[in-house]
């Protein structure tokens, strides 16, 4: 096994017990790299912040409906509390216990396991993922469509995440990065983007994005009108990422026809769309659900902020912050991407 020097202990952010709240502990086992696995040292991990609005970059109208003071769902604050729903709308519970999260990191390979291919080298940056590991085999894995393989683990029921220093990655599912991306890091293909929340703060840093329009649903009578006047007719695309029903509830009816709605935020509970099949039928409407993406579309994604086309608002606070990271979460008050430093030296 080609090494550097590999702690036994680390500092990770721990749940003992859902709901219990989180735990730094100084003293949690570092992970070793096992046959065809890597170690990397976490540099930085976002806090998945899924109710808030980022730029779309799909159609020439679309809209974001964000909604975060309605009971927006955040992966990493709800698995740790019990309540994240799972896909028959009752709670994740079957989860790793001490549960350690984080999904959205970055981190510097320092270790090696035996068997990894001659490409992977110490030095390089990887990203740390939802999806930990992949079956290969299935029909979904096959058709590059891995992030729904029947077999596969994650970072936040399964594995450790990246709320640790250290962590131990699938060598064959790498997120490798380009040596030039700056680790701490949608308009990107000409859309014309309007966002849906609340709040002057809010406006402000949804237009500071690129968004042209910005309407504020609790000042807006009619949003549904609101929308298709200001896209002539519909919009091609919305994207909904707020975990709340309220969000999806009058979604569909923003939709020019022929226009998609994707579903990426996930209600608690047994949410349900209130659009009629009449209307997705008559007007020839397409409904998607989007969990994650593929590994494909993950690197596509990091190119687009390598060469400057995406610009994420990022705000880097201290690991220890993250019990208070939570708490904002809890009342909507975190507008862009909160990312923890995990490594102290670098």
């Amino acid at each position: 096994m080609a090494t550097t020097e590999i702690p036994q202990v680390q500092t990770a952010a721990t749940v003992p017990k859902l709901g219990g709240g989180v735990i730094f502990l100084h003293d949690y086992p570092a992970p070793k790299p096992g046959r065809n696995e890597v170690l990397a040292k976490v540099l930085y991990s976002g806090v998945c912040q899924s109710g808030t609005l980022s730029i779309d970059a799909m159609a020439t109208s679309s809209l974001k409906h964000t909604d975060t003071h309605q009971s927006s769902l955040y992966p990493d604050l709800h698995t740790q509390a019990g309540s994240a729903a799972g896909p028959d709308g009752t709670p994740i519970l079957n989860v790793k216990l001490p549960h350690v999260g984080g999904h959205e990191g970055v981190g510097r390979i320092i270790a090696l396991g035996e068997g990894v291919d001659e490409d992977v080298r110490i030095g390089q940056f990887v990203g740390v993922r939802f999806a930990s590991r992949i079956c290969r085999r299935c029909e979904f894995c096959l058709a590059g469509r891995e992030q729904h393989c029947i077999k596969s683990t994650n970072h936040l029921h399964h594995e450790d995440g990246s709320f640790q220093e250290y962590i131990a990655l699938d060598a064959d599912y790498l997120t490798i990065l380009p040596d030039d991306i700056d680790p701490v890091y949608a308009l990107a293909q000409g859309a014309v983007v309007i966002g849906v929340d609340t709040g002057a703060k809010k406006a402000e840093f949804v237009k500071s994005l690129g968004a042209t329009e910005f309407v504020d649903f609790k000042e807006t009578p009619d949003v549904v009108s609101k929308i298709r006047e200001l896209t002539n007719g519909g919009a091609d695309a919305v994207i909904v990422t707020a975990g709340s029903n309220k969000a999806f509830a009058q979604a569909a009816d923003m939709l020019r026809i022929g226009g998609t709605l994707s579903c990426v935020g996930i209600p608690p509970g047994r949410g349900y769309l209130e659009t009629p099949i009449s209307a997705i039928v008559i007007r020839g409407l397409h409904i998607t659900g989007n969990l994650v993406g593929s590994l494909k579309e993950c690197l596509e994604a990091v190119d687009y902020v390598r060469r400057g086309v995406v610009k994420p608002h990022v705000a880097v606070r201290p690991f220890e912050d993250l019990p208070a990271i939570y708490e904002e979460l809890e009342k909507g008050d975190l507008p862009g991407r909160i990312v923890l430093k995990i490594a102290k030296d670098e």
